[in-house]
């Protein structure tokens, strides 16, 4: 039996899936009881979600609205805790429904136990969802 992967290694895959379109696939690498929180979040978008079903419904039309190519100037550091992660990034691509360009910059703080995510805490930037076709959520903002 081999060790599970690395916060790291994981995180990498994860951008992966994400890039082809996998949601479910980037999904089935949550605990079922994972977190995802967005403090920047602005009114009418969720800033908690609690387990793996929450998120999934989250992200599940993710790509009908926003295409992504790309996670340029990538940079992940390890901390104190080795299952804790802190990734500093830009997701690039096109919003599907005005074609404008997406460039959004991320600050994220992960942790991984036993292979799954377990929390990841997304600073990203809420002024990017000024572009029409942005909101993937669902939200009545």
């Amino acid at each position: 039996m081999s060790a599970p992967p690395s916060p790291t290694d994981l995180y990498r895959h994860s951008l992966r899936l994400l890039l082809d379109k996998d949601i479910p696939g980037w999904v089935d690498l949550w605990a079922e009881d994972g977190l995802a929180e967005f403090p920047f979040a602005p009114d009418g978008w969720p800033r908690r979600l609690e387990g793996k079903e929450a998120i999934a419904a989250y992200m599940r039309h993710y790509p009908d609205h926003i295409d992504l190519h790309d996670f340029p100037d990538l940079r992940i550091h390890r901390t104190t805790d080795p299952e804790t992660i802190v990734v500093e990034m830009r997701g690039v691509g096109r919003l599907v429904e005005s074609d404008a360009p997406f460039d959004m910059t991320y600050i994220a703080v992960v942790t991984v136990r036993d292979g799954r995510i377990t929390s990841y805490r997304d600073y990203w930037n809420p002024l990017a969802l000024q572009e029409p076709g942005a909101d993937f959520t669902g939200s009545s903002r």
